[in-house]
């Protein structure tokens, strides 16, 4: 993994080594006081046949990907931070979660079908991710598409990834755009919108 380039969730982590630690003791209590922290997985449960497989990308510590193994759905987590990872496999037992970095995603490698119905990216992650690789994050996504596979990216505006540039680069990875919304919720997406909800096909699928 020499020349690896850190992601910038990596950086934060380094700084502040409570970081992942605080990130999913928060979500733990959000739980815990019955606030609804699934709104990103209902909508995808929305788009898929019962028992789809699901690529939960940038997973963090499982909140989406738990659910959606939890409705029946195959689910595969992938995060940089095994600390994210091991809340993920204490709090949501049942998908497959694995340490790994979105810029060099290789799932077959693992033994790991790239066929995957979806391929969710929530809380962010594009954000977090080092700018020079955002296009081979990207990328990865759409090589592990089926045919008829959907990729959903969801970020806020004023974190360093202006949303012109992110359908750009999802472009030139090979990513076509089905619908923006400016929410989980299905509300419409407009200039004024401060976060981006993006649905993608694979070009020429």
């Amino acid at each position: 993994m020499s020349g690896r380039i850190p992601s910038q969730w990596e950086q934060l982590t380094a700084a502040n080594p409570a970081h992942s630690t605080s990130y999913v003791e928060r979500f733990r209590a959000l739980a815990a006081d019955g606030t609804d922290i699934f709104g990103e997985a209902r909508l995808v449960d929305a788009m898929l046949e019962r028992g789809s497989r699901v690529l939960d990308a940038g997973c963090g510590p499982g909140r989406v990907g738990g659910y959606l193994h939890r409705v029946g759905h195959v689910v595969v987590g992938v995060d940089v931070d095994p600390v994210l990872i091991a809340a993920a496999e204490q709090d949501y037992p049942g998908p497959t979660w694995i340490v790994g970095d979105l810029a060099e995603l290789d799932l077959p490698s693992r033994g790991i079908a790239a066929d995957f119905d979806v391929v969710v990216c929530a809380g962010n992650v594009m954000t977090f991710v080092a700018p020079s690789t955002r296009q081979a994050v990207l990328a990865g996504f759409a090589r592990h598409l089926a045919p008829s596979g959907r990729v959903v990216v969801g970020f806020g505006a004023d974190r360093g990834y202006e949303f012109p540039q992110f359908l750009t680069d999802a472009e030139a990875a090979g990513l076509t755009v089905d619908s923006r919304l400016s929410t989980w919720d299905l509300r419409p997406f407009t200039d004024e919108s401060d976060f981006l909800v993006a649905v993608f096909s694979r070009a020429g699928a």
